[in-house]
């Protein structure tokens, strides 16, 4: 089938951005989408089968685009991504720390399944901090995590469904958040603020980690159409 043909017309992303290589989570998003639109009728199983087929075989973001240009999930998806609620204004969050991460001349690690309290405070002095979210339960929308490193390493790592936002900056030293928009309306925003002193702050996505109750709700939903389809 000659997708070119088949599909509605759709202004193209841009040059830079169809140009980039497509990552597994790239190929991932889109076979859920592919998935979707089979569950809705939209798709044929032998539409579905080449297309995912095609996108698993995508070299670059552009052209993955080419198989759910034509699907109405995709530009719902893409417009709920831009949507990230305000950072919290001053005393909608306590100053205070649900919970404090201390390394001088040590190591602090906190990870696993564990509750996400409103506000996290890292503090690196010559040591090492690692901060994983990737199993936590988010129990709020918004959660801010103040991240200061004094000759020291913070590192930061969150679900891929959730938003990202940072505000910070380093003093002969690294401060560096990948920014980036969920997917997902109701998925928590972590805001990691803070400064590194002679030191490094990183906080970014951790490969294949999502979060779980958003998947639940997600996967919910495509079982609900398959039913009402069959």
């Amino acid at each position: 089938m000659d997708l070119q043909k088949q599909t509605a017309p759709r202004t193209p992303a841009p040059a830079g951005v169809a140009e980039l290589r497509a990552s597994d989570a790239d190929r991932d998003r889109i076979a859920d989408l592919l998935r979707e639109a089979l569950a809705e009728g939209r798709l044929t199983a032998d539409e579905h089968a080449e297309r995912v087929e095609g996108a698993l075989n995508a070299k670059t973001v552009g052209e993955l685009e080419v198989f759910i240009q034509d699907l109405p999930a995709a530009h719902q998806r893409r417009t709920g991504a831009a949507y990230v609620p305000d950072r919290p204004a001053d005393g909608d969050i306590p100053p205070e720390a649900d919970e404090n991460v201390v390394a001088v001349f040590s190591a602090a690690t906190r990870k696993g399944r564990w509750r996400a309290g409103r506000r996290l405070h890292a503090w690196s002095v010559f040591g090492s901090v690692e901060i994983d979210l990737s199993e936590a339960i988010f129990e709020y929308q918004q959660v801010v995590i103040k991240a200061v490193s004094v000759f020291g390493d913070i590192q930061i790592r969150v679900p891929e469904n959730v938003s990202l936002r940072g505000t910070g900056g380093g003093v002969l030293g690294n401060f560096e958040v990948d920014t980036r928009d969920s997917a997902e309306g109701d998925a928590p925003v972590v805001y990691v603020d803070g400064w590194a002193v002679l030191g490094n702050v990183e906080a970014r996505p951790k490969r294949g980690k999502l979060v779980a109750d958003i998947l639940d709700r997600v996967q919910r939903k495509v079982d609900k159409r398959v039913r009402k389809h069959l």
